[in-house]
């Protein structure tokens, strides 16, 4: 993992963004101005990513988290990362009042009610709509 730009002269701003805001202002000026490459366990540490996996199982794994994440209502998912991007870079009292209005528009929806029903009920929910 690098942002090699300074290297040659290109300072990589825009990569810059999302990387600060993973890894936090010291160890991303730190690949910003050296331009190094960071191991997949440096990477890992500094929260730029989430495992590391030797090659050989890297498919195997990516088809276990999206078959994972694939469990999940469309809907949800779809709710959750707007609401997520949204408000992940405001204020805690603005992305707290941003989150009680999103957490009560996805109660609402069908998908929601089912799996609290099946919750209650100790069920599975039924499949979602969207499948």
């Amino acid at each position: 993992f690098a942002t090699p730009g300074v290297k040659i002269g290109l300072f990589c701003t825009t990569p810059a963004v999302a990387v600060s805001r993973a890894i936090g202002r010291k160890a991303a000026m730190e690949m910003l101005l050296t331009g190094r490459s960071f191991p997949a366990e440096e990477a890992k540490q500094l929260g730029l990513v989430n495992r590391v996996v030797p090659l050989d199982e890297l498919g195997q794994e990516t088809e276990k988290l999206a078959a994972q994440i694939a469990e999940a209502s469309r809907f949800t998912l779809s709710i959750g990362k707007q609401g997520f991007y949204s408000q992940v870079d405001q204020e805690d009292d603005k992305a707290l009042d941003f989150a009680k209005h999103t957490i009560v528009m996805n109660n609402m929806a069908e998908d929601a009610q089912n799996g609290i029903r099946a919750f209650v009920e100790k069920q599975p929910p039924v499949e979602w709509k969207n499948r």
